[in-house]
């Protein structure tokens, strides 16, 4: 244990926080929003506002457990521009993306894109006890709930105007959901942020009911995973197994669903991810990495950077459940991985996007885009200095 917290402080310090910080734009604001392959910066590029959100996370988080000043202020910094830029004055809720210089170029309101800038605002109040990003929280708190949440679950895409429209930018695999379980999630995630910075009963009953959706209606009880494009009643799209989703899911909704504090909920929660984190185990581990995942039973056996940084954490997270071995063994395995295959060569620097089954890099994917930024691999490191931290201070 260590060792691999040894890594991943390595990791963070000296890979992930000085490239991003280098990514800071001084002049428009906010960050470059797109670095490709060959490395190569486009200063001009669009910024998107899910890149943001999850940048404000990062550098709040990481100022928060690393005691940071610097960090404090890279985080300061992206707030100014998502406040000025990103949010929506007239109609409310968060923009998809903005030009380099903070003009609107894709004004679509996506509940995905609402539910991130929430964690973020989250963590960033959580950082700086600021009473604007708390006010700003509570109103995209309420727009989720008012806007897109429908008594069955969550409605994901919409117009400027709040008029509902086709979820196309969370739809993949050749389907278009009308509900996703990427979207469900990852507003799990945030109003578990939410809940942590606030401990508001409202939050905490949201985050009840998305759990029963969870146990109702996406988890696959007979096939011991989740299912992940849905129409507008839950009837799965597509027979899909993501596996990435899956480890995600298995330690994130545990962490969730521990701060409501019900151990009757806690038991039937943590046995479904139980199931899910060993699923992935047994099936798309394989040479010391993870697969991506598995359509109409043909597994794709390429290697994203996220679903790695997610095993890792996954894996880790079950050790500490169980004290099973093989899952600590597991996530060192895919750390090293990491290091010797995903590390863009010159330091300090970030990771590739997709490596082939052979452990290439993908040469058409990007280094930095709307997408690809320092949340999972951040969040890996952050993660597991802080559950280290946390259990030397109870032993």
């Amino acid at each position: 244990m260590n060792q691999l917290l040894k890594k991943a402080r390595q990791m963070l310090e000296k890979n992930i926080i000085p490239f991003w910080q280098n990514l800071r734009d001084d002049y428009y604001g906010g960050y470059i929003g797109h670095v490709d392959f060959s490395m190569q910066l486009d200063t001009k590029a669009e910024k998107g506002c899910i890149l943001h959100s999850r940048i404000l996370w990062f550098f709040s988080e990481a100022a928060l457990l690393l005691n940071r000043m610097d960090l404090a202020a890279d985080a300061e910094h992206v707030y100014s521009f998502f406040i000025q830029h990103c949010l929506d004055w007239d109609y409310g809720g968060v923009y998809w993306a903005v030009s380099f210089d903070g003009t609107p170029v894709d004004m679509t309101k996506h509940t995905y894109n609402q539910a991130f800038a929430l964690y973020a605002l989250s963590s960033y109040y959580r950082l700086t006890k600021n009473p604007n990003a708390k006010k700003l929280a509570y109103q995209l708190f309420d727009l989720i709930q008012t806007r897109a949440y429908d008594g069955v679950g969550y409605l994901e895409a919409f117009d400027r105007n709040w008029n509902p429209v086709s979820n196309e930018k969370l739809s993949e695999n050749g389907v278009i959901a009308g509900r996703t379980m990427n979207t469900l999630l990852h507003v799990f995630e945030a109003y578990s942020g939410f809940y942590r910075a606030t401990q508001d009963k409202r939050v905490g009953d949201a985050m009840r009911q998305i759990l029963q959706i969870y146990q109702e209606k996406i988890f696959n009880s007979e096939k011991c995973r989740q299912e992940v494009f849905f129409d507008m009643n839950y009837h799965s799209l597509i027979d899909l197994h993501s596996y990435g989703h899956d480890i995600e899911s298995s330690w994130l909704i545990d962490d969730g669903c521990s701060l409501l504090q019900d151990e009757t909920l806690c038991t039937a929660v943590f046995a479904i991810n139980d199931i899910l984190a060993k699923n992935i185990y047994e099936i798309a581990y394989q040479n010391h990495s993870v697969l991506n995942e598995c359509e109409n039973g043909k597994p794709d056996e390429n290697r994203i950077w996220w679903v790695q940084a997610e095993s890792v954490l996954g894996f880790y997270h079950m050790y500490e459940k169980h004290g099973d071995c093989r899952y600590l063994q597991a996530a060192h395995d895919i750390f090293d991985y990491i290091e010797q295959h995903f590390l863009v060569p010159d330091q300090p620097s970030e990771w590739f996007w997709a490596l082939d089954k052979n452990g290439v890099p993908l040469q058409n994917m990007d280094i930095v885009n709307e997408w690809k930024c320092p949340y999972h691999n951040g969040r890996m490191c952050l993660e597991l200095i802080r559950r280290n931290l946390y259990d030397a201070e109870t032993v």
